[in-house]
């Protein structure tokens, strides 16, 4: 009967407990790759990633030794789209990466481009620096600008923001009267799209509305992604992906980054947040639009946050492991990573705020009956694999004269 008994009991409390030695071992073999991150909108208003930062997640000492690359956000507000200063902006936030990170600290950053890039970062022991552009507006409606953010170091691009762009339908403002909508991408958003094939800029759907997804999935000769982003079978809010959305994003060869934002982990917080950020919504676009003083807004929000927080636990460790699982079981464990979107929401798990709390979750995972190996590619083997065929379709698409000729007239 007791045999039967251990046979009859929850796989998990079958499942033993991790040693320490297992958790240093993953943090020292994997490389950990994060799609999002959005310091660099401190840092380009004079924030040192080298000095702590103490109402964000990301500075150097919490990266190092965990950390073994980092997708910088080259993000572009909304607002530059009045008097069309996206560009810009997005150069402004291309150069506080290359100026104020990996110039500044070259001991400890290294310039990436390729997945090559960062396994030699890896080897050398720094973390892999490299970019992502999050708002198509970015390129104001131009390839050739396109082109210049790829020769630049721009190795992905969120086809949207919150916001619908000439080209691209938002899951910011989809139901917002008076948006002019294209029903998902037009003609010349496809032309972004196979450019960005051409070139081996990754396609990234986080943000866009579900009919851009879907054309930018059926668009692409290469796998896309979701920088930052979970599913929406365990919070339903709506920047989360359906079961459906991940299983064709996984067929189709990609993956979808799990954003440690809380509204993204849980649907308490959810629920709860989302009436309170709108009673809230004034106040801050009013600390962070009209405040120029940059210690001053950070002192604001800072206020801010601390109020919502009072009213609205945050999500848990837990609730990550709970993403994870769930977008693994659906999309399948080589289908799935890590985008926390640090530095760019209000509300991360205080558990797991930062990058040298990452042994915490791979405890979690293994006592949830992870694997090193799943781990490791969940970590950053699955964005890598991505990384690689993108590469690879571009040397293809640009050793076709025909496509050659036709990319060169538009």
């Amino acid at each position: 009967m007791a045999s039967f008994a251990l046979l009859a009991l929850p796989l998990a409390a079958q499942q033993h407990k991790a040693t320490q030695a297992e958790v240093d071992r993953i943090t020292r073999d994997a490389i950990l790759i994060d799609t999002h991150d959005d310091v660099t909108s401190r840092t380009v208003e004079g924030y040192d990633i080298a000095t702590p930062n103490k109402s964000g997640q990301t500075d150097l000492a919490r990266m190092n030794g965990f950390l073994g690359a980092e997708f910088f956000a080259v993000y572009v507000g909304p607002e530059y789209v009045n008097g069309n200063h996206s560009a810009n902006r997005a150069l402004q936030m291309i150069d506080t990466v290359r100026t104020d990170i990996i110039a500044a600290y070259p001991n400890d950053f290294v310039f990436a481009t390729t997945a090559s890039d960062i396994v030699r970062a890896h080897n050398q022991h720094k973390i892999a620096a490299l970019m992502g552009i999050e708002g198509g507006h970015a390129i104001e409606d131009s390839l050739r600008l396109l082109r210049d953010y790829y020769a630049l170091g721009v190795r992905y691009m969120t086809l949207t923001h919150f916001n619908t762009n000439n080209w691209a339908d938002s899951q910011g403002d989809i139901d917002k009267p008076g948006i002019a909508h294209h029903n998902g991408l037009t003609s010349f958003g496809k032309d972004v799209v196979r450019e960005m094939n051409r070139l081996g800029m990754m396609v990234d759907i986080s943000h866009t509305a579900d009919k851009t997804f879907w054309d930018a999935l059926e668009t692409s000769s290469a796998p896309i992604i979701a920088s930052h982003s979970g599913c929406r079978a365990v919070s339903s809010y709506t920047r989360n992906m359906t079961d459906e959305m991940v299983k064709a994003l996984a067929a189709k060869g990609g993956v979808v980054q799990i954003s440690f934002g809380c509204d993204f982990l849980s649907q308490r917080y959810f629920d709860g947040a989302t009436p309170l950020q709108a009673s809230m919504r004034d106040q801050y676009m009013a600390a962070t639009l009209k405040i120029e003083d940059p210690a001053a807004k950070s002192a604001a929000i800072e206020k801010l946050r601390a109020e919502f927080t009072s009213k609205v636990p945050p999500a848990t460790l837990a609730d990550v492991v709970a993403q994870i699982d769930h977008a693994v079981k659906v999309g399948g464990v080589d289908h799935v990573g890590i985008g926390t979107d640090f530095d760019g929401v209000g509300c991360v798990p205080p558990d797991l705020d930062s990058y040298n709390k990452f042994p915490a979750l791979t405890r979690a995972l293994l006592e949830k009956g992870y694997s090193a190996e799943d781990i490791k590619k969940i970590y950053g083997g699955n964005l890598l694999r991505v990384m690689r065929a993108v590469e690879q379709r571009a040397r293809e698409l640009r050793s076709t004269p025909a496509i050659q000729s036709d990319i060169a007239k538009k």
